[in-house]
C-alpha cells in the first residue's frame, strides 16, 4: 500500500473536492461502517484512505479483496481529507449511484417519499433511514433539497441511501406526473387543515411529499396532491421537525400495510 504523509499531496485535494460535491459521479464515505455498507451494496469503491493504525483491519482486507486501491495516511493527513471533526480512521471515494425516477418507482406496491426544500443534510439522511426502515420503496429529492449523496446526509442515513432507490436533483412536478402515470395516490403533508394522518388510507401505492424546515411545501405542490395529510398534535405545538414528521407518516403507512396483510 502507498503511504501519504503530506497534506499537500494531490490526493488530499481530491478528497476535499469530493466532500464539497465538486467531483461528478463521486461521493465521499466517512467511516468503516459506511464503507462496509457500500461493499455489501455493490457500490464501487475507487480509493480508500486508511489511518496507519487501521492497516491490518478486516475492513481494509475486504476493500483490497474488492479490488479498490488503499492508501495509508498519517493522522494529520486523515484530518485534512476527512470532513468530520473527529475522523473515524477511514475515508473512501466511491461511485455515486445513478438514481433515476424509473428506479424509484420500480418496486411495488410503491411507497415513495418526495422531499422539497429540505436543506439540512442531516434531516435528509434521517428521512432516508426512516424510509428504508418503514418499507418505503424509493426517495425523490428536489433541486432545492440537500444532496442525499453528500457526505453528511450519507452519515445520517447510515447506509440506507445506498440500498434505497434514490433520485436527486429532480423536478417534483415531473416526479408527481410520474407517480400519477404509475397509478399512485399523492399525499402532501400540511401542518394544518388536512386529513388527519390516522384517517388517511396509505395501504395502496402512494407518494408522500414533505416540505423543508420552516417553510413547508409551497401552495402549488400542495394543490398538485390528491390529499393533504396533517399529523395530529397537542397545542401549543404546531409543527414538527421534517425528519420526525416523515418517520411518523411512514410508520403509519407501514402499520396500515402490515395490518392489511393479516388474514
Amino acid at each position: 500500500m502507498d503511504r501519504i504523509t503530506s497534506r499537500q499531496n494531490p490526493v488530499v485535494t481530491e478528497f476535499r473536492d469530493a466532500a464539497r460535491g465538486d467531483v461528478e459521479g463521486v461521493m465521499l464515505l466517512d467511516g468503516e461502517h459506511l464503507i462496509q455498507e457500500a461493499l455489501a451494496s455493490g457500490i464501487q469503491l475507487r480509493l480508500v484512505a486508511a489511518a496507519e493504525r487501521s492497516a491490518q483491519s478486516a475492513v481494509v482486507r475486504q476493500v483490497e479483496q474488492a479490488g479498490a486501491r488503499v492508501i495509508l495516511v498519517t493522522d494529520p493527513v486523515l484530518s485534512a481529507i476527512s470532513p468530520v471533526q473527529s475522523p473515524s480512521g477511514m475515508v473512501a471515494l466511491a461511485a455515486r449511484p445513478g438514481g433515476r425516477l424509473e428506479d424509484v418507482f420500480a418496486r411495488k406496491p410503491q411507497l415513495v417519499v418526495m422531499l422539497y426544500g429540505v436543506q439540512d443534510p442531516g434531516n435528509v439522511g434521517a428521512i432516508a433511514r426512516a424510509a428504508e426502515g418503514c418499507g418505503a420503496t424509493g426517495l425523490v429529492c428536489s433541486e432545492r433539497t440537500a444532496d442525499p449523496f453528500g457526505w453528511k446526509a450519507l452519515r445520517g442515513a447510515m447506509g440506507s441511501t445506498l440500498r434505497l432507490p434514490t433520485a436527486a436533483k429532480q423536478s417534483l412536478r415531473a416526479a408527481i406526473a410520474h407517480a400519477r402515470a404509475e397509478g399512485l395516490r399523492v399525499f402532501a403533508t400540511d401542518a394544518r387543515g388536512g386529513v388527519m394522518l390516522p384517517e388517511c388510507d396509505l395501504r395502496k401505492p402512494a407518494a408522500i411529499i414533505l416540505g423543508g424546515e420552516g417553510a413547508g411545501l409551497p401552495a402549488d405542490l400542495i394543490e398538485a396532491a390528491d390529499t393533504r395529510v396533517t399529523i395530529p398534535m397537542q397545542p401549543p405545538v404546531e409543527s414538527l421537525n421534517v425528519a420526525v414528521a416523515a418517520a411518523l407518516v411512514l410508520y403509519e403507512a407501514a402499520r396500515q400495510r402490515a395490518t392489511s396483510r393479516v388474514p
